[in-house]
């Protein structure tokens, strides 16, 4: 049975993640934040997903503290941002992403994107930050199966999870299940495609057939092979939605959508970010 504030993976450093998060990508006024969050949080959302690329640490700090709620109550993950990696800025970046939230420790601290210049020494830095207990959990975003074993060559501790762009016309099969050969959680980035997806016929039959929506259809499919999702909405109604997952696809349905792949990305290329890197950054030293 499927309880968005209860059901969690159990990750491979012991500690446990709430299968079903919120994105906070473009949530950038502290009155929408707010709003956003509160009903998320009402709706059992409990994993809060944010980045220092975003922008919006503060407002979320602040939002999840107008919650009225137990800190330990609630699962923040955070991300460095390319710009900010390298062992030194990895670690002050993230001290200021604790003053920026407010709080004492990160649940799950993600590498944004790999970049091949700071690969190996961001990693050092966030094994240090683990080891302080600033961070609970550390993982990586964006990463292939080349880099994990790239990184597994040089890491003492593995990453929990890999964070990546997931979804029906991409469903990264192989790297899902390399990830989880690895004791690694999948966690899907954009599991509706940004969009792409809600209109597709196919999808929308089986809605119907369910009587729910083509978002609630790709979401309980990742559920089902074992994907962790964070779908973002600023709807109220389609927050709630996005959590009443507790239904089930047949066989042949995860089927259907199975053979749906067509390597179509709508974000970046991980190989290419990792060779060129991208050029913002928020923290300054």
């Amino acid at each position: 049975m499927f309880k968005p504030d209860e059901t969690t993976y159990k990750l491979n450093d012991g500690n446990q993640m709430p299968v079903l998060g919120f994105g906070t990508y473009k949530l950038d006024k502290p009155e929408l934040m707010n709003q956003s969050i509160q009903t998320a949080y009402n709706a059992g959302y409990r994993l809060f997903d944010t980045a220092q690329y975003y922008r919006n640490e503060k407002m979320l700090g602040d939002a999840i503290r107008n919650l009225g709620v137990r800190r330990e109550d609630v699962f923040i993950t955070d991300k460095v941002t390319e710009m900010n990696q390298g062992h030194d800025l990895t670690i002050n970046s993230t001290d200021f992403s604790l003053q920026q939230l407010g709080t004492d420790y990160i649940d799950l601290l993600l590498v944004h994107w790999p970049v091949a210049e700071h690969f190996f020494e961001t990693w050092e830095a966030f094994e240090e930050l683990k080891k302080q207990g600033k961070v609970r959990s550390i993982g990586v975003s964006n990463f292939t199966r080349s880099q994990l074993e790239l990184l597994k060559t040089q890491a003492n501790e593995m990453p929990v999870v890999n964070q990546i762009e997931t979804h029906p016309y991409l469903t990264q099969a192989p790297l899902i299940k390399f990830d989880h050969d690895q004791s690694i959680v999948t966690q899907a980035w954009s599991p509706l495609g940004r969009g792409l997806l809600l209109d597709n016929p196919m999808i929308n039959k089986m809605a119907a057939h369910h009587h729910k929506s083509a978002a609630q259809i790709i979401l309980r499919w990742d559920i089902q092979r074992g994907v962790a999702v964070i779908p973002k909405s600023q709807d109220p109604k389609r927050i709630a939605q996005n959590a009443d997952l507790n239904f089930e696809l047949s066989g042949d349905e995860m089927s259907m959508l199975d053979v749906m792949n067509r390597n179509q990305r709508t974000g970046n290329e991980p190989e290419l970010v990792y060779e060129l890197g991208k050029q913002y950054k928020m923290y300054q030293q």
